[in-house]
């Protein structure tokens, strides 16, 4: 899915065992993802709370080990280098998703979701999520999905630091066609909280 938004072309595409060392370098620039290792959505959050650093990027070195068609998510690359990832997938493979209370199933459609993004430094601020974003429906068109729902944060008329803001912003996803279908009532949550869909 290569795209041009400047003067180098950003290429996004699925991500696959030969391009672990990539992601793990993308990730490595530090922050969450070093941790999370994209992880989080995939396990039940009583399991969560004892994983480490090592179990975590180890649970996601094989998920991509695996070869799974549909990926796990999309890269995105520009001149070579990975400065971008969305992860989308069924939203039954997220395991935290299948059972979570504050986000729960909202009917019987089979939609697909996009939890999370992650930027390098270098690219923020320059329209790469919207880029993602785009890519990760094209990607669940093509494999079928009927429905891309998503876990947005809005910041209103503020802003949100990286470690809040990973699932996207609302604006981002409303650009993009998507619609709120309901409020996330999360006592812990510091920011505004929506489940967003859009029909494929």
């Amino acid at each position: 899915m290569p795209t041009r938004d400047g003067a180098a072309t950003l290429e996004i595409v699925p991500l696959t065992s030969d391009r672990w060392d990539d992601v793990a370098a993308l990730f490595g620039e530090g922050g969450d993802p070093k941790s999370c290792s994209c992880m989080y959505w995939r396990i039940r959050s009583k399991d969560w709370s004892f994983a480490n650093v090592r179990e975590t990027r180890e649970g996601f070195h094989r998920l991509v080990d695996e070869a799974r068609d549909p990926a796990p998510g999309l890269l995105a690359y520009r001149d070579g280098r990975a400065v971008g990832w969305v992860s989308v997938a069924p939203r039954d493979d997220y395991e935290r998703l299948t059972n979570s209370r504050v986000r729960p199933k909202i009917d019987d459609l089979p939609v697909w979701s996009v939890v999370c993004f992650v930027i390098s430094k270098s690219e923020r601020g320059q329209g790469l999520t919207s880029l993602l974003l785009d890519a990760a429906t094209a990607y669940a068109v093509d494999h079928g999905a009927p429905g891309l729902e998503a876990y947005p944060v809005d910041p209103g008329e503020g802003r949100v630091p990286a470690a809040l803001g990973y699932t996207g912003l609302l604006s981002t996803f409303t650009a993009a066609g998507f619609r709120v279908v309901q409020e996330i009532d999360s006592p812990q949550s510091k920011v505004r909280r929506v489940i967003v869909r859009r029909v494929l």
